[in-house]
């Protein structure tokens, strides 16, 4: 190992303190050989429901090095989206915390870039890339890897210092560094607070999620009609869903976020049923300008708002 790549490893993690990650971990860029029978026999059941897109890039979901010429490491990160705010009336149709604020996807995106162009200016001329949801990366498997947490029966990442209200995501880049070499221990024990709370029971086993029964693909990702046997099973969730990490005991150690741009905006907060029933067009863009409830667009919200209500 270059002698340099302790002194390059400290100084990226040190950077994406500043940036305001809650965490960064590094590891080798190399095929994910536990994942590869895991990702496949998933896929084969069906599990990813309509996300086909799970099935394209199978090599390069595993091989980081697909992605990314001479990649040599991958730097994972996690950034806190963690709120004690709330939706003004507990009656109303509920969206997931981490979508109160501004779209991560591209408040991540922008860190990322900063961080990359850091690391031009401090270490070199570094080739990489930025991946926050938008490709065949398998966030969780090297944010594990890199020792930032372990794999929940929930199959979210979970960190025994923060639990687990956190968004991923990674630099893959040509640069060898120092690697963190040990793995997280599970630490869920005999706890099944989250296989029993979830309210369509998509965690048919302990760290298996059947995606297609999940709340949030039912909201989000699921472009049809919404299957008639989750009918008064959505636990009133319109984007998203909580309920698996907000009774995870691990999640009492959650610290609230200080990024500004996912502050929520407070006629999201304000909004009552009888407003959501009747949400029109013009106020759906107003609320959602920058957010990331607008993948599901008008009227795939207003499809989860009246299914929830009839």
């Amino acid at each position: 190992m270059p002698q340099n790549s302790t002194v390059y490893s400290s100084l990226i993690k040190k950077e994406a303190q500043n940036l305001g990650f809650m965490f960064c971990g590094i590891s080798k860029a190399e095929f994910l050989e536990e994942e590869a029978p895991r990702l496949e026999a998933w896929l084969k059941k069906g599990m990813h429901g309509e996300m086909h897109y799970m099935e394209n890039h199978f090599d390069k979901r595993l091989d980081p090095r697909l992605l990314v010429d001479g990649a040599r490491s991958v730097i994972s990160l996690g950034l806190n989206y963690f709120t004690d705010e709330r939706q003004a009336d507990p009656l109303s149709p509920r969206i997931s915390k981490y979508a109160y604020g501004n779209d991560y996807h591209q408040v991540i995106k922008d860190k990322l870039k900063q961080l990359l162009a850091i690391v031009n200016e401090k270490i070199g001329e570094v080739n990489g890339r930025a991946f926050v949801d938008s490709a065949p990366v398998l966030d969780k498997a090297w944010a594990k890897k890199s020792g930032l947490g372990w794999m929940g029966k929930n199959t979210n990442l979970i960190s025994k210092k923060v639990g687990s209200f956190f968004f991923l995501a990674e630099l893959i880049v040509d640069l060898e560094l120092k690697y963190d070499i040990a793995p997280a221990k599970d630490h869920c024990g005999t706890c099944t607070a989250c296989i029993d709370a979830c309210p369509t029971e998509a965690i048919v086993a302990p760290y298996v999620v059947d995606g297609s029964r999940c709340i949030s693909y039912l909201t989000i990702e699921l472009k049809n009609e919404l299957p008639q046997e989750f009918k008064g099973k959505m636990d009133n969730w319109m984007f998203g869903c909580d309920v698996c990490q907000d009774v995870c005991p691990w999640n009492k150690f959650s610290v609230l976020h200080s990024e500004p741009a996912f502050k929520p905006k407070p006629e999201l907060l304000g909004l009552n049923g009888k407003d959501w029933e009747e949400i029109t067009g013009e106020v759906f863009q107003k609320v959602f300008k920058d957010s990331a409830v607008k993948r599901t667009k008008f009227n795939g919200l207003k499809r989860n708002i009246d299914f929830l209500k009839h």
